[in-house]
């Protein structure tokens, strides 16, 4: 359900409470876990997923009518092909800041406007945040931010741009917790046609796979069987139990029993069955509903054609472990004080916001 963008699986309150009581305006465009958000101007894109099969392509806005009206300023519409999957792409960012540019210019623009750039995430993973594609992605991107600082100067906004979270280099095999736990008996599967599909009722542990981290669902009479299983799976840093989760600040009703590290340069994909034949059909598509764990492997081709990949060895980057090397990186034409963390950032913001007449 993360991904139907639902707002409220987001907790607490926002940084820009205290502005829109005082009457200011807030717009989200392309955030993810937006939908529902109590702001003045959303764009978000929200497929819809045919019956028969295929997908229409759209975005969800408010008002109602803006993403037409951008479509039609652009030129074109926003292709979601371009935001994820095999051709995704700077054509996704190009739209996004061309979309950006057009709500700064808009009557009654938001005066707090929070806009994502994704396509250099695509580059750092498929190749690795030393290589010359990442780099090309990085300089496209400079051009980009040159391009919002001098719109945003024109249209009377400040600027802060940052990254929140940095991707690292991944060499290490990856690491496959779910068939660890199949080989256990813990995790269970159903035969269909030849093909292996997830049997999460009957299963007594699984992993749900999110980059350098995977939550351990597990019964209670299993927790510890799934620990001793996980534990020694070469790449595994930590294994972490509900009293370390809580001493780290980890713990949350809706995370795993377990929670798994992976070792630096290591990954985690979500995967349970080993013969390629056994594959259950949406491993070969794009598809972030039925997949329990985050696919980087979409972000290529496979093969026979019009078919991701499954070839998890291909990822040369991740993410999700927590370090000095890690902290936030940011620029801004507000002097906002020294910050090591993207909280300690957010907080600085929420004071700015809560100071502005």
């Amino acid at each position: 359900m993360f991904w139907e963008q639902a707002a409220s699986l987001v907790e607490g309150p926002r940084i820009w409470d205290g502005f829109r009581r005082r009457g200011g305006r807030v717009g989200l465009m392309f955030w993810q876990q937006s939908l529902g958000e109590n702001v003045d101007l959303l764009l978000s894109p929200a497929p819809i997923h045919k019956h028969g099969g295929g997908m229409l392509q759209d975005c969800y806005s408010r008002p109602a009518g803006l993403y037409r009206q951008l479509c039609g300023a652009i030129g074109r519409p926003f292709h979601l092909m371009n935001y994820w999957g095999p051709l995704a792409s700077r054509r996704s960012s190009d739209w996004i800041l061309e979309a950006t540019f057009c709500v700064m210019e808009r009557q009654n623009a938001p005066g707090l406007l929070l806009s994502y750039l994704p396509h250099l995430d695509y580059d750092l993973q498929r190749h690795g945040p030393d290589s010359p594609p990442a780099r090309r992605s990085l300089e496209v991107l400079a051009g980009y931010l040159d391009r919002l600082q001098t719109h945003a100067a024109v249209h009377g906004y400040d600027f802060l741009v940052f990254g929140d979270y940095a991707i690292q280099p991944v060499t290490q095999p990856v690491l496959f917790p779910n068939r660890r736990l199949r080989e256990r008996g813990l995790f269970a599967s159903r035969a269909v046609r030849g093909m292996s599909y997830p049997d999460f009722f009957s299963s007594r542990a699984f992993a749900v796979a999110d980059h350098q981290v995977a939550h351990v669902y597990a019964a209670p009479d299993a927790i510890a069987e799934a620990e001793t299983a996980l534990r020694d799976l070469p790449g595994v840093e930590a294994v972490l139990d509900r009293a370390a989760q809580k001493s780290l600040g980890l713990d949350h009703p809706r995370g795993g029993e377990l929670v798994l590290l992976a070792h630096e340069g290591a990954w985690f994909a979500y995967p349970w069955w080993g013969e390629e034949e056994a594959a259950p059909d949406f491993a070969s598509h794009v598809d972030i509903h039925n997949k329990p764990g985050y696919d980087p492997c979409e972000l290529f081709f496979g093969w026979p054609p019009l078919r991701v990949s499954s070839d998890a060895s291909r990822i040369r980057g991740s993410h999700g472990r927590a370090g000095a090397s890690h902290k936030a990186a940011w620029m801004s034409s507000i002097d906002f004080p020294a910050t090591g963390t993207l909280l300690e950032l957010a907080g600085a913001v929420r004071e700015r916001l809560d100071s502005d007449p």
